[in-house]
Parts: C-alpha cells; structure tokens; sequence
C-alpha cells in the first residue's frame, strides 16, 4: 500500500508560472477574449437549458369522438393543446404525446449524444490542430446547426439538428474554458472557475425573459442563434494558445503571441525569448508532444485520473441535468420557475470562487457532492403540498451540484498536460454526456417523484466518493508533457510498482 501510495504521488512542480510572469495572471487582453468568449458560446449556453420551454409537458384534451372533452386521454388522434403557457413546442407540433412520448424524451438526450461525440472530436482537434481553430469552427458551427433545427419540416430532421447542436455545443464547452485558462495565470485560476461560468449563468436567466415573449419554439430557437452572427469577425480577435505553441515546438509563434499580449496588458518584453526557452526544457518539441486519446490509458497515473475523472463528471452531469429538468417540472408558473432557479446560482458562483481560494480541490469537491446528495435526500420526506419549499430544496441541490460541476471543470483542466488536456477534457465531457443522456428518463419515471430524486442523491454521493484518491492540483502550475505527470525519475517498471 505504501508503494503504491509514493507511485502515485503528485510530481514535483515549480511553484512560478513563467508565462505569467510576461502575459501576467489576467490583464486587460485576457479580460477582453473572455468578454468575446463569454458572450460568443451563449447559443451554445442557452441550448443546454432551454430544453423545459422546447420539450415541456403538454396538457391538451382529447376531441376524439370516443373521448371528447377528456383531459390527456390515450389513444388520441385529435388533441387541442393548452397554449395559455407556451403556444407552440415540439412535442404540440408532431403530436408527441401517448405512445409518442418517448421521442420527446429522445430528443431531449440526443444533444447529450451530440455533446459526447463533439468533445471527442474537438479536443483531438484542439489539441492537434491548435485551441483558436478549434474554438472558431465551434462557435461558427452552433449558430447555423440552431437556426436550421427552426427550420426544419420533420421530426427526424430536428432529431438530426439536435444531435449535430450538441455536436457543436461539446466543443465549444470545453474549446472556450481551455483557451481562456491556458491564458490565464496560475495565481488567477480560483477566480476563473466562477468568471468562465458567467455565460452559462447569464443564458441560463435570460432565456426565461426571452421565451416569456417569444412563446413559439421556432421563433425562440432563432432569436437565441442568429444575432450571434458576430462570432465571425472573432477570426481576427482570437489568438492561439502561447502554452499549446511551445508545447508543440512552435516557439516562435509562441513569442510573437506573447509579446502581443504583453504589450497590450503594458508589460515588458525584452526577456521573452529567454522565458520560452527556458519553458520548452520539460519537454521534446515536435510531434512527440501532439497526444492522442491512447494515451490518456498508457500510463499509471494518467490511468487512474481519466477513469476516475470520466466517473466523476458522469455522476456530476446526471445529478445536475435531472435537477435542471425536474425543477420545469414542478408546480407553479415556470417562467418565474426558472428564472428563480438561474437567479440563485449566482451565489453559487461566489461560493465556488471562495471554496478555490481556501479549500483544497478535494475537500471543495467531496463536500460539494456531499452537500447536493443531502439536500436531495431531504427533499424526498417533504410533503408534496408544500410547493414553495420543494422547491426551495430543490433549486438549493442545483446549486450545490452546479458548484460541483464547476469545481470539476477546474481540477480536470488542472490534473491533465497540456499535450493532452483537450483530449482529457474531451474524454470527461463525453462521460458527462452519458450522464446528461440519462437524466430525461430518470426524470420521467413513471414511478413516484421521489424515486427520480433517490436516485440523483445516490449519484451524488457516489461522485464525492470518486473524488477521494484524487491528488491535489491547488497552487500548481499547469503541467505540460504526461512525462511531467508521471514524474519519470525512475526506470518503467518502478513506476509500474513491478
């Protein structure tokens, strides 16, 4: 146990972040790509909550002649829906209801589908080819696949544009989050982990005022993607990553990035070329360092963090979307529903800035899974008659769960090199999808309510127990090469504990 213990201890790293010594930790041109990249990815951000105004519950009373006048009948061919809240969804507009009903569901997990099978992609793309394209062909992709998804005239087809939605919202989820933290200093990543949450918060209370005034889906669907088209002029504005460039061997473009962006945050630039070299002795330069998913399982220590961080964040995204969905399920106007629910995750991104600065990556973790799994625990005993505080408790577990998400964004990004990390965080984000893609069906069990919150308690907990043997990453500097991880001082099979 010992040895397996010092095998898997965390590698020695400098405690100075050379690049931030030239760029510094977030000067006035990180502020302005983050001000781009925070308001470029809210299509993406409104795609991931807008589910409960697309996909709602319908209510309608069935004008068949065997059934007329009866309240949501089964079998019915001529249904009159109730539009006094949303005039028109996808299920009121193929008729998804009785035996139907499943295809709304599907619709609603197929975007899960499409965020797993984009944050593949796009971290081997990010991670080959370069964080800015990567980040443009995301952002660009989201406006055109929301737009048709409006404009389409068959359910299969909007089935289709959900999935290739998806596909472009799983990159630009972790596309955004990497550029602007590889842009970032060390000292400032507490204070990121709320800051790159901004655009999901701000999506997430806007789209409740946006579909109280554009209660048609279609309509709704192109309001949030097309005055985005200004994502295009962003060709010009984005640079790419100075660590990706000399983790690649591209030193001299990584000294013309940084002495651009030193220069425009007012600080000096003689020493550069110096930094960069000195940065580029950890590792091989060229293609030695463009990693692939392989290797995210080749190694010991590179093993162990990918399962358990895919597990984690399986758990994290399933207990955090089943909420987000259950909560439009509950009684009440779901306008004011919603809006409320968005509202109070801006405590929790204070909280989550606070639990960076003064709690280990661990401790904040475990007890933000822990906190969620009780909450939820205690909601299932509360009486169904007392709505305001069923719902009080369940946007309360939303916010511990969203802590947690957020704090898992932070310490994947961390544990990971840089040769290595969009992949990482491309693989995680694929075990989130599962986790997403669950959550709808869970939600509509046909058993008790409680049951579906049973089950989101269980899972939380279960995420904090994953969290235990996680090395700590807080006040490190970001890593570069998986031969940096494993700290490689000693022969392969030492390491291997042979």
């Amino acid at each position: 146990m010992l040895h397996f213990t010092k095998n898997f201890s965390a590698p020695k790293m400098s405690s100075e972040d050379l690049l931030e010594t030239v760029i510094g930790r977030f000067g006035k041109y990180q502020t302005l790509i983050f001000i781009l990249v925070t308001l470029g990815r809210l299509p993406s951000d409104y795609q991931l909550v807008n589910v409960v105004f697309l996909v709602p519950n319908v209510q309608y009373v069935c004008m068949d002649e065997d059934a007329y006048n009866l309240t949501n009948h089964c079998p019915c061919d001529n249904p009159v829906y109730d539009t006094s809240t949303i005039v028109s969804s996808v299920p009121t507009t193929w008729n998804l209801i009785c035996n139907k009903r499943h295809l709304g569901s599907l619709s609603q997990s197929v975007l899960q589908v499409g965020i797993l099978f984009g944050s593949l992609a796009y971290g081997h793309i990010s991670d080959r080819y370069g964080r800015r394209p990567a980040t443009l062909l995301a952002l660009m992709s989201q406006i055109l696949f929301v737009s048709a998804s409006a404009l389409v005239p068959y359910l299969w087809m909007f089935i289709v544009c959900r999935f290739l939605i998806g596909f472009s919202v799983g990159g630009t989820l972790i596309c955004c989050y990497v550029i602007v933290m590889e842009l970032s200093g060390m000292t400032f990543r507490p204070y990121l982990t709320g800051l790159i949450e901004t655009a999901y918060t701000l999506a997430y209370i806007t789209l409740p005022i946006i579909a109280y005034f554009v209660r048609d889906w279609k309509y709704l669907q192109l309001s949030i993607s097309i005055p985005w088209v200004f994502v295009l002029l962003y060709y010009n504005f984005l640079p790419e990553s100075p660590r990706w460039l000399i983790t690649m061997g591209r030193h001299e473009e990584a000294v013309k990035v940084l002495t651009y962006i030193a220069k425009k945050n007012n600080r000096p630039t003689e020493n550069i070329k110096s930094i960069v070299e000195k940065e580029a002795l950890h590792y091989t330069k060229g293609k030695g360092n463009v990693g692939s998913y392989l290797d995210l399982f080749k190694t010991p220590k590179m093993r162990l963090y990918t399962l358990l961080n895919g597990m984690v964040w399986l758990c994290c995204s399933h207990t955090f979307f089943g909420i987000n969905q259950y909560i439009g399920r509950l009684e009440g106007n779901l306008y004011v529903n919603v809006f409320i629910s968005a509202v109070s995750l801006i405590p929790g991104l204070i909280l989550v800035v606070l639990a960076s600065i003064y709690l280990s990556r661990k401790i904040a973790l475990i007890l933000s899974f822990t906190a969620a799994g009780l909450t939820l625990l205690v909601f299932i005993f509360i009486p169904s008659s007392m709505t305001y505080t069923i719902l009080g408790f369940a946007i309360v577990g939303q916010i511990e769960i969203y802590m947690a998400f957020i704090l898992t964004y932070l310490y994947t990004s961390e544990v990971f090199p840089t040769m290595l990390r969009n992949s990482a965080m491309g693989f995680v984000s694929m075990c989130a999808r599962i986790g997403g893609f669950i959550a709808p069906f869970v939600v509509n069990l046909e058993a008790d309510p409680w049951v579906s919150v049973l089950i989101f308690s269980a899972v939380s907990f279960l995420a904090g127990f994953m969290c235990l043997p996680l090395r700590e990453t807080k006040n490190t500097v970001l890593l570069n090469t998986i031969e940096e991880l494993e700290g490689r001082t000693k022969p392969k099979a030492q390491n291997l504990g042979s």
